[in-house]
């Protein structure tokens, strides 16, 4: 073909497409006819950011909430709205499920491992979830807010990169697999503790996956179902596994803060702190406030009326599915037994107990949701009941909380309600404790876990609020049970003695939880946090001086008014009715237990407990010795804050204990009940016991308070007369030549080598005692001239005892003081 031919050629084709291609596209229009062309794959984004509907598929399972969750087969992703981020919201992480004896029984399903503020941020094309702090905080229009903000940077939990955005651009996708899937330590369910104690070598990702994904209103709720490989596992070892699960709670914290009430020492509260760099002062202001509920009146002019007032938003508690339709009702009245003191608040119906809802009424009810607080019921052999909660660290306000009842606490609390009330108490003589006696401990366990959940610490002064013979007063018990408040450690009434009628011996909520309820939850309208203190000083100084209304701290272990376990404001004559008491009990215990189950079981536990109940009473009266009074108050009132014990009160605790404590066993060890429980370790059984009380005696922190004391008035108890008064009672048998019984021979013993202890050992700081250089401190001196002393005393006797083992002994203490005084 030639070159003019091929070119006429070329036009024709070109002519005949071109009104083909016009025609079509102005047929196209004309018709409004939609031409089916073959898709297009999307061009990918620099950025790798996809089109929504690449990612979120057509298989998506989406569940809305919080945030929009979507689960694309074993894949899980958040849709973020951006309105939410930078948003203050809570993380807690709880186990659900858990292998037997994980974490020594102390850990079940339901325990929190972590709880921290977290916000979702975003920075460039990723979205990051920041640990948040509120340790430290700045008015944000302040110029100092940037250096708080600079000097407090947060930690980047995980970063997620931006899978795609919403169809409306108002929401970031991300994909959280890895996240929840990974064992991240901050959310994990083993602590560093277990993984070494279980030699945990890693978290197996085959056996590892999310379980469930649910968003709600106001929080997100993710279960996860995690094995690891661990060496030694708590149980089944040759495993060399442990599974469990994890629940993860997110919860978005209120945009309207609770209004935060300002802490005062001399009123228990669990609190949370801050450093406001906001202050005027030349330096940053520390801000604690109390952790409690918030509670408003659905009629606040009613209430300033003094009308009882329901709440807008009532305090729920739900029972566990898990518990014995036979101990529900217990459980119901020790919630609503706080219904009284919320009353004294102004508040009615304030808390409320309900079963769980069935699943006709709630299909997604889980006792790990955190919008629901419930009364967990753990089958577990550990004998305990704690009452934690999760709070607003911004302001204190409790957000949810979960008291955990242990199955076995009952069998600990029926065993002391026999060991220490059986002498007068003809119903606790049996190991089948009726019923409704049973239900009533229960229920008070329950009130003291509750009042923890509501805000409430340990108040260990307000079982010395009574005087000791009110406890033998029917009347009075009856009235005011045995504590000013059920937040005490005083559970039974051991002081009552044989004959006494009418009498109450189990704890009851009293007139402090009554007054701290009041002070805590009392709405006070149109005052701010810093203006109702002076009304909140008001009430504690219309109560001043009432020792009913007294809080003592848990931590004042050097305070004799302040003591777990004990009852009444003489420790020394509750402890001489308790163990009269006692001798009752020890005297009938295997007519009580082995005589009528003819096993020896509960014979031998109720004996090592009565052993644990003789120790607690000693105890009590060796707090005595280098004891301070603690009355914390503000400057406005009169008096001090610490007081040392009178010289008088410790020489008597010392008399005491020499009477009681340290003199050889009679009663206590009963030999009929050991040879048939036990076939050895009669003699180190009590010798363990009294060394605990000799060596806690024998302490830095107390000879270091005794010294102290020579300060405040040369009239106290001296470090040196404690020392003095110890000796002559531990080693009274150098006043004669009798021979010394084995029980002795150990004390004196662990008196020489508690004294060695003081002579070589440094004083470590302490979380309840205070810490001074020992080596240039009147102690080491004190200890060496009561040991000459005594190596002289010995020298002195020895040869004038015909008793070979006592003649033995005496050689023996003399070489181990020479060894103490003289190393080398």
């Amino acid at each position: 073909m030639t070159i003019q031919k091929t070119l006429q050629l070329f036009v024709i084709i070109v002519c005949l497409l071109l009104p083909t291609t016009n025609f079509s596209q102005s047929k196209k229009k004309k018709n409004k006819k939609t031409e089916v062309v073959a898709p297009t794959p999307p061009k990918k984004k620099d950025n790798g950011i996809k089109d929504y509907s690449e990612v979120i598929t057509k298989d998506a399972i989406t569940d809305e909430g919080l945030f929009k969750v979507h689960k694309i087969k074993d894949k899980y992703y958040y849709e973020i709205p951006f309105n939410l981020l930078n948003k203050d919201m809570l993380l807690v992480s709880r186990i659900a499920k858990l292998p037997s004896g994980l974490g020594g029984g102390y850990v079940n399903a339901g325990t929190e491992t972590n709880e921290q503020m977290v916000v979702w941020e975003r920075f460039q094309d990723k979205i990051l979830i920041k640990v948040k702090s509120y340790n430290a905080v700045a008015n944000d229009s302040l110029p100092i807010n940037i250096s708080v903000r600079a000097n407090n940077y947060e930690p980047t939990l995980y970063a997620f990169d931006i899978a795609t955005f919403s169809k409306d651009s108002t929401a970031a996708v991300v994909d959280v697999t890895k996240f929840y899937s990974s064992d991240v330590k901050a959310i994990s369910g083993l602590s560093a503790d277990m993984r070494d104690a279980y030699k945990v070598r890693n978290l197996d990702d085959s056996r590892s996956f999310i379980t469930s994904a649910k968003s709600f209103p106001m929080n997100i709720e993710i279960i996860q179902d995690f094995t690891y490989n661990a060496s030694k596992p708590p149980v089944h070892p040759e495993t060399e596994t442990i599974s469990l699960q994890m629940n993860q709670s997110m919860i978005l914290l209120p945009e309207q803060q609770m209004q935060p009430r300002l802490a005062d020492p001399r009123v228990g509260w669990f609190t949370v702190s801050q450093y406001d760099y906001s202050s005027e002062a030349l330096k940053s202001d520390q801000k604690t406030y109390i952790r409690r509920w918030r509670l408003e009146p659905k009629d606040p002019e009613a209430y300033k009326r003094g009308e009882l007032v329901e709440p807008i938003k009532p305090i729920v508690y739900y029972l566990d599915p898990a518990t014995p339709e036979k101990l529900r009702k217990y459980i119901k009245q020790g919630i609503e037994d706080w219904q009284k003191a919320f009353e004294t608040a102004g508040f009615k119906n304030a808390i409320l107990a309900k079963d769980p809802p069935t699943i006709e009424e709630d299909p997604e009810f889980s006792p790990e949701d955190i919008r629901y607080s419930v009364i967990r019921y753990v089958a577990s052999t550990t004998r305990n009941a704690t009452g934690p909660s999760v709070s607003d660290p911004r302001t204190g306000e409790i957000i949810e909380s979960d008291v955990i009842w242990y199955h076995n606490h009952l069998r600990s609390y029926r065993n002391r309600y026999l060991l220490e009330t059986g002498a007068a108490n003809p119903s606790a003589r049996t190991l089948d404790t009726p019923d409704e006696e049973i239900g009533e401990m229960m229920r008070m366990v329950i009130a003291h876990e509750v009042g923890h959940a509501l805000g409430f610490p340990h108040n260990m002064g307000a079982s010395c609020a009574y005087d000791v013979e009110s406890y033998r007063n029917g009347a009075f018990t009856q009235e005011f049970g045995i504590a000013s408040s059920i937040m005490d450690y005083a559970r039974y009434n051991y002081i009552a003695q044989p004959g006494d009628t009418n009498i109450r011996f189990i704890r009851q909520i009293g007139p402090y939880d009554h007054y701290a309820t009041n002070w805590g939850y009392r709405w006070i309208p149109n005052e701010t946090t810093e203006s109702e203190t002076a009304t909140l000083d008001k009430w504690i100084m219309a109560k001043d001086g009432d020792v009913r209304y007294k809080f003592g701290k848990q931590s004042s272990r050097f305070d004799p008014s302040a003591q777990t376990e004990d009852i009444g404001n003489n420790s020394i004559k509750a402890s001489t009715y308790g163990l009269k008491n006692l001798k009752y009990v020890a005297e009938h215990l295997p007519e009580w237990t082995s005589d009528k189950t003819n096993d020896y079981e509960d014979l031998n536990e109720l004996y090592g407990e009565l052993l644990g109940v003789w120790s607690r009473y000693v105890g009590h009266v060796v707090t005595h010795i280098g004891g301070v009074y603690e009355d914390t108050k503000k400057p406005n009132q009169s008096g001090v804050v610490y007081t040392p014990a009178s010289k008088d009160d410790q020489k008597a605790a010392m008399a005491w204990l020499h009477e009681n404590a340290f003199a050889s066993p009679t009663w206590i060890l009963d030999v009929n009940t050991l040879q048939s429980t036990e076939y050895t370790g009669y003699t180190e059984t009590f010798r363990s016991l009294q060394a605990r009380h000799l060596n806690n005696i024998l302490d830095f922190d107390v000879l270091g308070r005794l010294i102290d004391g020579e300060v405040v008035s040369a009239e106290n108890y001296s470090a040196l007369n404690m020392l003095q008064d110890l000796r002559k009672g531990i080693w009274k048998e150098l006043n004669s030549t009798k021979s010394v019984s084995v029980f002795r021979r150990n004390l004196q013993r662990v008196y020489i080598d508690r004294m060695q202890y003081l002579m070589t050992e440094e004083l470590k700081p302490s979380r309840f005692g205070s810490y001074y250089n020992v080596n240039q401190s009147d102690v080491r001196a004190l200890v060496r001239g009561e040991l000459n002393t005594l190596r002289n005393s010995i020298k002195y006797i020895k040869n004038s005892v015909s008793n070979t083992e006592t003649k033995y002994h005496y050689e023996d203490c003399i070489k181990r003081i020479d060894m103490i005084l003289d190393p080398k």
